[in-house]
């Protein structure tokens, strides 16, 4: 008769336990921010670099709402102060989760947790640093003659992180096909067999998720390919390491 309270007042715990790494990642997104706000006029005026260095000399950027100035600066802001503190929200999750998990699954879930943060922070650098200047100086040149080109700050926020979330994505990729890897869905060699159908699926990605151009798209499509063939890699080495455990526990069964 004394089980299900002891049941009852474990779950109680996790749920108190699973608010509590809740509000302490939240609180860390707001110190972030609080400690970013005050420079986010200065952070959207470096994200919008890139477009602004190929606009046409004496063009610029406009505000077509009343309340844009304030709220893309600090839509941005907030943002920003999320990707900052994901590290810290990770471990959060990483710390409620651990308990639970065997010793091969912690050594596992362990680095594949903070690969996938950096991979993340790699695909928002090179959609930076690599692809916003190609795209936005190919659209720029293309204007037709006569028409003035005066992007809307929000309009350009909403774009730029959107491309943002889909490379960051996109550079995921190693991290899923380990997974899947792991889990059984599928093996290395099956991915092999499969690569035709990758690249076709990495170019409709790539067309779904960036604008309606062949540079961005092809941008983003190649970097998931190669990616693609390092998760592939990587996987190997997992899907053996588990082949070797699992021989070894099955001589240690017959013996």
């Amino acid at each position: 008769m004394s089980n299900p309270p002891v049941k009852a007042a474990s779950l109680f715990d996790h749920l108190l336990e699973l608010r509590d790494r809740l509000l302490r990642s939240v609180l860390a997104v707001l110190i972030v921010f609080c400690s970013l706000v005050y420079f986010a006029q200065d952070i959207y005026q470096y994200v919008a670099q890139p477009l602004l260095s190929v606009m046409p000399e004496g063009s610029q950027m406009i505000a077509t709402d009343v309340a844009s100035p304030f709220f893309a600066p600090f839509k941005l802001t907030l943002v920003l102060s999320l990707f900052i503190a994901m590290p810290f929200v990770l471990y959060q999750i990483w710390s409620f989760v651990a308990p639970g998990l065997y010793n091969n699954e912690k050594r596992l879930v362990a680095p594949l947790m903070f690969g996938s943060t950096l991979l993340f922070y790699g695909g928002i650098a090179f959609a930076y640093f690599l692809v916003f200047p190609v795209v936005f100086a190919f659209f720029t040149s293309v204007a037709p003659e006569g028409v003035v080109i005066a992007t809307d700050i929000s309009s350009y926020l909403d774009f730029i992180l959107k491309l943002f979330f889909a490379f960051g994505l996109a550079f995921e990729i190693p991290i899923a096909i380990i997974l899947m890897c792991w889990t059984g869905i599928t093996t290395p060699d099956s991915l092999r067999e499969k690569r035709a159908y990758v690249v076709v699926g990495a170019f409709v990605i790539g067309m779904l998720l960036t604008p309606p151009d062949i540079i961005s798209q092809t941008m983003l499509a190649v970097p998931m390919l190669i990616l693609f063939e390092v998760g592939i890699i990587i996987a190997s080495f997992y899907h053996k390491e588990d082949e070797d455990e699992s021989i070894d526990v099955k001589e240690n069964l017959n013996d």
